[in-house]
């Protein structure tokens, strides 16, 4: 990894490395890399010079900082990014855990495809969770929601996705999502009223993130979470966010849409025409191994529809 471009420090102080766990109001709270367990989190400003070169310090950056007076620090330098998101604004994320519960609501592939393009876009690996497991078992929604699981296992995982079953509840699939987790800055994602919350609340004891019921009239979650903070789950970093509620494709152009399908991106080397669109062209090895079954036609179908989604975005703007 390059070395972080330090600014002058503020004072012969000891400069430190650490990490951004929240931003909140201008203040960034840095957990030493050294810190001990149960140390409270430095409340830091960032230096005047970061805003001269229009850059901001993220949640989730590895920074230099130092202690100031009054206890609190300011952040002198950021460690180069491995990755960086823009909803929510997290850096070095490297793992996306995409939760979809089964039933309440039920489980929508459109919406997990478009998440999936998001996050295949932003470079980052995604496990699916399938949260809400219990409900698959009593209940009246048993059978819609078996069939769920059913139909995500068998379009997803042989494209390459792990698939994760989890019950908060009963406390099922934590242990094995926790263990996933292990050496990874992850992302929960996914529409409100999964399970996100709950799910966070079952892996660290001790925590109580703020949980809502599912609406009944709305058929959805309320919005529970307001700024990005990093969880620390032991051996890992979860960011709880308010982000990945409004999915739209403005930084994603038409012709990076079909990379954004792990199977398309595969098959498009062996296609007839480069550049091709995977819709109608001829020879096309997309369109060849949706015929003989070997893509799901739910995955096609939702990326026939988000292309239509951004030509008719395109031409609005």
């Amino acid at each position: 990894m390059e070395e972080p471009i330090l600014t002058q420090p503020l004072s012969n102080k000891v400069t430190k490395t650490g990490r951004i766990v929240k931003a909140l109001s201008g203040y960034y709270y840095v957990r030493a890399e050294d810190a001990s367990a149960g140390a409270d989190d430095i409340q830091c400003r960032a230096r005047g010079i970061f805003k001269k070169r229009g850059e901001s310090p993220l949640v989730g950056d590895l920074v230099e900082f130092e202690e100031t007076e009054n206890g609190e620090g300011a952040v002198n330098a950021i460690h180069p990014r491995s990755s960086e998101l823009i909803r929510p604004p997290v850096a070095n994320v490297d793992l996306a855990v995409l939760v979809f519960s089964v039933t309440e609501p039920a489980l929508n592939l459109q919406l997990l495809d478009k998440f999936l393009v998001h996050i295949e876009h932003a470079g980052i690996e995604a496990v699916l969770c399938l949260s809400k497991q219990d409900l698959a078992e009593d209940g009246e929604e048993t059978e819609e929601a078996a069939r769920a699981i059913r139909d995500v296992r068998r379009v997803y995982e042989p494209i390459g996705y792990e698939v994760l079953g989890t019950s908060s509840r009963r406390g099922e699939g934590t242990v094995e999502l926790k263990e996933r987790l292990q050496g990874h800055l992850a992302v929960f994602a996914g529409q409100s009223g999964v399970g996100k919350s709950s799910l966070l609340n079952a892996l660290v004891p001790g925590l109580t993130l703020e949980t809502n019921e599912i609406s009944n009239r709305l058929g959805r979650g309320k919005h529970t979470t307001r700024h990005v903070e990093l969880i620390d789950i032991g051996g890992g970093f979860v960011a709880d966010t308010p982000g990945f509620s409004q999915l739209d494709f403005a930084e994603l152009g038409i012709e990076e849409l079909g990379s954004c399908f792990k199977e398309m991106r595969e098959l498009a080397s062996s296609c007839k025409f480069r550049g091709c669109t995977h819709i109608h062209e001829p020879e096309c090895a997309v369109l060849e191994a949706l015929e003989s079954g070997d893509i799901a036609p739910s995955r096609h179908a939702n990326y026939v529809l988000f292309m239509a989604e951004m030509k008719e975005k395109k031409r609005r703007y």
